[in-house]
């Protein structure tokens, strides 16, 4: 901020935006309250040369950086685990019309665009220093492409003390004058993702397989280290341990580093269409693999310790889970969910009707991921050394076991 006084501001460019052309000097303009498509007009002719204040204040949540752990309560563990499968419709309800006044997220971004706004601002957070959120509106329909990214205005994502001051600011009636630069860079070519994949070889029942694993790729605000580092270090110290005790496993034990996570959970999606196959798309087929997998076990909810695992609506494991997660009581684990979760590397699996699981975690404060506080300092080593030993001792179990993890019927 330049005027009415110099301060220092902190914010993340939005990825899938462009940059600034150097140093931009612009005025604030508050254009939080676009709703329908005749809000627009009030802002037309107004926006030229502005830098946007897109959202309205954040509410400050002065609890998330100062809670700690937050653990979940035994009655929280309890709700979880009397929750119910939702019963299944007759007929599904046919989907609400599309309002057509109402202005989508993306059309609001163009608007800004050719008023000629230099740039948006916006905080959908309210934790202290924190900044949540990094991919620009319609990023996933356009599939990021190169083209439309270069068309869009750069969107700032500004932590929420700053992002206020501003805002309170400008509805005094003073003029905010910032200064801005962002150099976001966009690439005149694919570039090709990897997953990384270890095993541990089985012996008589070699063939058949058994998985864990987290994703490495991260957001560009910090490191990534509770999104998900963690779970791809807890995979790896599960193997140490198996390693390290001479563990001799009947089925192969193969742990996976996912890449695209963050993009539409690539990596697992094409390592299951090519490896194992999906019976539900013609397209795609069965592969040999398929009758020869076990289970897969995740972790992406954070770098808290294990406290259960969600069942993922497939009632047939919940005896053999409860029977391994019995030594781990001392540790608080001690819930089965059968609820289904998503958004993470097992529901690729879990879609082509193959055992995928993710453990149920505590939350960490303040260590959320798509955040620029996702680093390192932020993890409680005990809780991962924890769950390193749960992940050994059920891929063992699943691994020696005399047959496979049961299946959920192919709807």
């Amino acid at each position: 901020m330049l005027e009415p006084e110099y301060q220092p501001m902190m914010g993340f460019p939005l990825a899938y935006t462009s940059g600034t052309k150097g140093k931009v000097a612009a005025p604030a303009v508050i254009a939080a309250d676009i709703q329908t498509k005749k809000d627009l007009d009030r802002y037309r002719g107004k926006l030229k040369g502005a830098a946007v204040l897109s959202t309205p204040p954040a509410t400050l949540d002065m609890a998330a950086l100062t809670q700690g752990v937050s653990r979940y309560s035994d009655e929280e563990l309890k709700q979880m685990e009397e929750a119910v499968l939702p019963r299944p419709q007759r007929a599904p309800a046919p989907p609400t019309p599309p309002n057509p006044d109402l202005v989508k997220a993306e059309e609001r971004m163009d608007f800004f665009r050719d008023e000629g706004a230099v740039c948006v601002l916006q905080c959908d957070g309210g934790a202290m220093g924190m900044v949540r959120g990094f991919s620009r509106p319609g990023a996933n329909e356009d599939h990021w492409s190169r083209e439309k990214t270069l068309k869009t205005l750069p969107i700032i994502a500004v932590t929420p003390e700053h992002y206020n001051r501003m805002y309170r600011i400008l509805k005094r009636g003073l003029a905010v004058k910032i200064e801005v630069e962002v150099r976001n860079r966009v690439g005149e070519k694919v570039e090709k993702a990897a997953n990384v994949i270890g095993e541990i070889p089985g012996t008589d029942l070699a063939d058949e397989i058994v998985m864990v694993g987290a994703h490495f790729d991260s957001w560009h605000a910090a490191s990534g280290a509770s999104d998900t580092a963690a779970g791809c270090a807890v995979a790896l110290e599960a193997a140490r341990i198996l390693k390290a005790v001479g563990a001799k496993p009947r089925r192969t034990i193969r742990v996976a580093f996912w890449a695209g996570e963050e993009q539409g959970i690539h990596g697992s999606r094409e390592y299951v269409h090519a490896h194992f196959g999906n019976p539900k798309d013609p397209k795609i087929g069965v592969k040999p693999g398929y009758d020869k997998f076990s289970v897969y076990f995740n972790q992406d909810y954070g770098a808290g310790q294990f406290r259960g695992i969600y069942l993922q609506g497939n009632e047939h494991v919940r005896r053999v889970f409860a029977a391994w997660m019995e030594p781990f009581r001392d540790f608080g684990m001690t819930a089965l969910s059968i609820q289904s979760v998503g958004s993470t590397d097992h529901v690729p699996f879990d879609a082509a009707g193959l055992p995928g699981f993710q453990f149920i975690q505590d939350r960490i404060g303040g260590t959320a991921g798509h955040t620029n506080l996702d680093f390192y300092d932020t993890l409680r080593a005990e809780d991962l050394i924890k769950n390193a030993v749960v992940e050994a001792a059920f891929i063992y179990h699943a691994a020696m076991a005399g047959q496979r993890i049961p299946r959920k019927l192919l709807k």
